[in-house]
């Protein structure tokens, strides 16, 4: 009991608590254990290890390219265009001095001849699919994966565990039970030591023994060996790695579902302060470019800061508008089926790296503590096997 006890704490001590506990004496970031305190380690080290994974996904799992390139540009202008006009009435009822004089251009288009009307309701769609195939072709300057999904994490540092668990639960599980075992055989190792050595000493010195070989040995049974090795009749792999095409199916799900979302991608380009300039230049130059065609047709020519504001004020107002386009380009971009078939397809050693970085930030410290914890569960038995340490009965606890 003692080896599953100081397993199941350590696993606990992985995910929690999420925010640190203890005196904020003296703490190292980013180093769980302070001098009078623990953090979980994922939720204190959730940058590195998010930061790890986006590079795993971004340069072995998927090109962000060629997964917005099977966007097609007439259907995002086909979603898009109702809402770029509702845009360009909303800026203009905020641009004119009077409420009334926002209301001209629409009259004047409602007064247009038929072939007139066509023209410019076709240069809005144009406008919008040559802006898509812009965005398409500068993705990777419009869209940082690497912050979209650092940033979601680092807003709820739960999110990182939860993905984790949803992955590795079966080796979480085992790591806990391999307690049992691997401390059932450890502990007859230290009762046979008690019989040559009468010591009250070697239930804490012991304890610490079990709990720090249990947790070693578990994680060892659960990554290792990384390929599969024959060894006599039997082939041997590690228990993570058995499972590559469960895995895959869970990981990929999770990602696609709740990370790299078009609401979350597009949210990333919109308020990202490293991409949104970026952005925000493609689309002024775009509307810019639109909006002279239109206006000139029209006899009209407004003053080069009435565009700048123009844009800056659209700028503000995409946001409510782009959720017509979070459907189409969910399903089109088909991330969870992409993410899957490249992580079925990795080697053993590439898979690996998916779930070994938690317990690899601080292997050493997941050991000590199970080392620690049944120490100190051998020391609580030692004080009542020596009587310097007793139950108190009912009566003395009422």
């Amino acid at each position: 009991m003692v080896g599953w006890l100081t397993n199941w704490l350590a696993v606990q001590m992985i995910f929690y608590p999420v925010k640190y506990r203890g005196l904020p004496l003296y703490r190292r970031n980013e180093i769980p254990l302070g001098l009078f305190g623990w953090q979980g380690i994922i939720p204190c080290k959730t940058r590195p290890m998010t930061e790890t994974m986006v590079n795993m996904v971004t340069t072995q799992l998927l090109s962000v390219q060629e997964v917005f390139g099977r966007l097609d540009p007439r259907k995002i202008a086909e979603l898009l265009a109702p809402e770029v006009a509702e845009i360009g009435q909303s800026v203009l009822d905020e641009l004119l001095p009077f409420k009334w004089m926002a209301n001209i251009p629409s009259a004047l288009f409602i007064g247009l001849p038929t072939k007139t009307k066509d023209l410019v309701t076709y240069m809005n769609y144009r406008f919008l699919k040559e802006f898509t195939v812009a965005m398409q072709g500068n993705i990777d300057s419009l869209l940082s994966v690497r912050n979209c999904v650092v940033n979601q994490m680092m807003t709820d540092r739960n999110m990182l565990g939860d993905l984790f668990r949803k992955c590795g639960q079966k080796e979480l599980d085992f790591l806990t039970n391999s307690g049992l075992w691997f401390g059932f055989m450890l502990g007859l190792i230290q009762m046979t030591v008690a019989l040559f050595w009468d010591s009250p000493w070697t239930m804490s010195i012991g304890g610490g023994i079990v709990g720090y070989a249990t947790n070693w040995l578990a994680l060892k049974w659960i990554f290792e060996p990384v390929n599969p090795t024959k060894v006599g009749p039997f082939i041997l792999q590690g228990q993570f790695l058995r499972r590559q095409k469960e895995v895959s199916a869970a990981f990929s799900d999770f990602f696609a579902n709740k990370i790299l979302t078009s609401e979350k991608m597009w949210q990333s380009i919109l308020t990202d302060p490293e991409t949104a300039p970026a952005f925000e230049k493609l689309f002024g130059d775009h509307l810019r470019k639109f909006t002279t065609s239109v206006t000139s047709g029209l006899g009209i020519k407004p003053e080069p800061e009435v565009f700048t504001l123009a844009v800056a004020r659209a700028m503000k107002k995409l946001p409510e508008h782009v959720g017509v386009l979070h459907s189409y380009v969910d399903t089109k971009l088909n991330l969870q089926e992409t993410l899957r078939i490249s992580m079925e397809n990795m080697s053993s050693a590439q898979f690996e790296r998916v779930l070994h970085p938690i317990f690899e930030e601080d292997e050493l410290t997941l050991v000590l503590a199970g080392a620690a914890l049944g120490f100190g569960a051998g020391l609580i038995q030692q004080g009542l096997e020596t009587g310097k340490l007793t139950i108190p009965n009912r009566k003395q606890i009422w």
